[in-house]
Parts: C-alpha cells; structure tokens; sequence
C-alpha cells in the first residue's frame, strides 16, 4: 500500500492550527455562495447582509473576550494584529518607547520588537523566565519602575503551553502607567479572557487556532489606545485598518468565537483529560521522559515532552505517516535552529534535541490517544534499540 491510498495520519499539532468546525464551515460557506455582499456597498441589500454579518461577528468576538463590538478591528490574522500594534504604538508616539518583552513571545512579537528597535523607535528590555516558562513578576516591576511604556506578554505559549498570570500583569502596568500588548492567539477560546475587566490594551487573536478558517485574526483595542494605522486607503474600520473586508473569514471567526463562548468550559476539561491520559501512558513506557512547561498552569491541549538521549527529528521522520506531530513551533519548524523558547527557560541540550511538542484538540478521540502512545513508545524503543548496537 502506498503512502496515498492509507488513512490519514493522527493528528496532533493543533498548536499550529486546528480542524475547522464544520459548523464554522458551513456559516461561511453562505458567505461565499449566496451573500457575497461587499460590507462596505450599503446602497443594496448585498451589502446590508454582508454589514450585518460583520457586525454580528464583532459581537461574537466581543462575547468571548469580555469587550465591547467597537474595540475590535479585523485582520488578516494575528501576525498582522501584532504588527499594527506594536507598530502602530511606537509610530502614534513620535519617541523612542521603552519596550519590556518576554523572551519566549512567539517570533512574530519578537521580530516586530527587533525591527522597531533597528529602526530607532523602541528600546528593548528583556524579561525573565523561569524553567516552566513563568514570568518573574518582581523583575517585571522593578523593569518598570525605571520607566516602561509597552509590556509584551502572551497570555499563553505556543511551544510549552504555560499559561500567564495575565491579570497581576495588567495590574503592574497600570500602576505604572505602561500599556500592556497581549498575544492571546494560543489562549483566546481555550482560557477565560475577559479584555475589558482585566484591563488588557492591545491583543491579538487568529482565527485558525480555535477551529476557524486561515487568514482571518482581530486586533482588540482599548477605547483610549492611540494607534497609527500599517494600511491606508478607503478608511475601513474607522480608518484603523482599511481594505475590502473578508466576510466569510470574519464571519467564520465571530462563529468560531460563538462556538467557544458555549463550548470552552466543557470541552476544555475533556480535552486536558485526554491529554493526561497520554502523558500517563508515555511516562508508564519511557521512565526518562520529561514533561516541559508549567504543570499546574498549562493549556489543556499541551503536551510538551523531552527524551534525553533521543533524536526529535529522527522520530519524526518515522512517524510522520502516522502521526502528525511537531519539534516546535510551526512558523520556524523549517528553521535549523534550537527552540528559542527552550533555550530562553534553559532547558539543557540532549533535552532540546529530544523536544517533542504535542497538542491535541476537541476533535481528538480516545482511541487517537492509545494508538499515538504505542507509536511513540514503540518508535522510539527501536531507535534506541539500534542506536545501542
């Protein structure tokens, strides 16, 4: 049998997307079929309906992140809302802004950061992280006691899955007057968020990560934010980020987001169960193994492991037919290069080279879980077993 006629591997790696809802599909699919309306055309009633469904989808992203309709700007995804507002900050501001990140943000804050502090407009100070990837919350606020106008710390990470006290850190930023940019694309759906009561000033959210489509993400801005828009052109959404908006993908985020305002509280302890239950069955087989990341505070999907002695990418290229899981994170999975998150929480190197990252959904069954256990244990026994001949 051939690799095209056998069945689709397991998949695991919903850290770097998930499964659409078929839910959120078919919502979507009427936008592209029947409604096809520019939002922007109000002179017919196409582009009534496509209005309308925009402003429900701002409701429905409003819901489950605690704000109101008018915070929310629609983007291509998070990357672009990262970059208008980190961009967009230093740019309303005229001076050089001190910028506290963390050093485990996901590359697309930390090349953002980069860039502004190449170009003259942000001046970087680095945060510090414990081994399970913990903010030290004492550097934070003697960090900010010297003067600090942008905290950059994502409400949960990519790789390991620590999730951040995003409250206490908001509360240090207001206590020091410094806004606080928050990258909850791994955290919004998955753990309450409540912008508005928290007193977050920018977050970045995609759709693709809480089983919505690609290519679709929001920007939530506080109502006395001040940002300089990236796009120009047409005035779009109050002039913050103009272009013909994508309908059915905002469309599919406010239904994703519905989805997750219903759902999140019982699909989210089902999830963490199964998760436990695989951790349980690869710690029985691989006494070694490592479990990375903060374990009492982690997303629930995150299994984040280490076998010392044991070649990820080896494992990976053995399994990867029948299991779809990853070394890192998937926007530098193609990099030759160690995890800069596992280097920043200083995880040793026969560790990092046996860094594996799995992550697991609402749309994992239990059987999923059993035979993943048994094609890792059994893969990497055989590895082993020939490496020691």
């Amino acid at each position: 049998m051939n690799a095209n006629t056998q069945e689709k591997p397991i998949y695991m790696d919903y850290h770097a997307t998930t499964p659409m809802d078929p839910r959120v599909v078919e919502r979507m699919l009427y936008y592209m079929t029947q409604a096809y309306g520019n939002a922007s055309s109000t002179d017919h009633v196409y582009g009534d309906e496509a209005e309308a469904a925009v402003a429900t989808a701002a409701r429905q992203v409003a819901t489950l992140l605690g704000t109101a309709p008018r915070n929310i700007i629609f983007t291509s995804g998070a990357t672009e809302s990262i970059n208008l507002a980190l961009q967009g900050h230093c740019n309303a501001r005229g001076t050089c802004q001190q910028i506290a990140v963390s050093p485990i943000e996901h590359k697309a804050v930390l090349d953002t950061c980069q860039a502004l502090q190449e170009q003259g407009k942000a001046t970087l100070t680095w945060l510090h992280v414990d081994q399970q990837g913990r903010i030290d919350l004492d550097y934070l606020r003697e960090v900010c006691q010297t003067g600090i106008d942008l905290i950059c710390i994502m409400a949960a990470n990519n790789e390991i899955g620590t999730i951040a006290p995003i409250q206490e850190i908001a509360n240090i930023a207001a206590q020091y007057n410094a806004a606080y940019f928050c990258d909850a694309t791994q955290g919004a759906g998955k753990i309450p968020i409540d912008f508005d009561t928290i007193g977050i000033t920018y977050l970045a959210l995609s759709a693709h990560k809480m089983y919505g489509p690609k290519g679709t993400g929001a920007l939530l801005i506080q109502s006395d934010a001040n940002l300089v828009p990236l796009i120009h052109g047409g005035g779009h959404q109050r002039g913050m980020r103009s272009g013909t908006l994508n309908v059915p993908g905002i469309v599919g985020l406010g239904e994703a987001c519905k989805l997750r305002y219903q759902e999140m509280d019982q699909d989210e302890p089902a999830i963490q169960a199964k998760r436990d239950h695989l951790q349980s069955l690869l710690q029985a087989h691989i006494p070694q193994l490592v479990i990375n990341g903060d374990l009492k505070h982690r997303l629930a999907g995150n299994l984040h492991i280490s076998i010392p002695g044991l070649d990820n990418s080896m494992l990976i290229a053995r399994i990867r037919h029948q299991l779809a899981i990853s070394t890192g994170s998937a926007c530098t999975s193609g990099i030759e290069a160690p995890s800069h998150v596992l280097q920043a929480i200083h995880l040793p190197t026969d560790l990092i080279e046996g860094a594996l990252r799995i992550s697991i959904g609402k749309f994992t069954t239990d059987t999923d879980i059993t035979t993943a256990a048994h094609l890792l244990t059994q893969t990497y026994k055989a590895i082993m077993q020939k490496h020691d001949q």
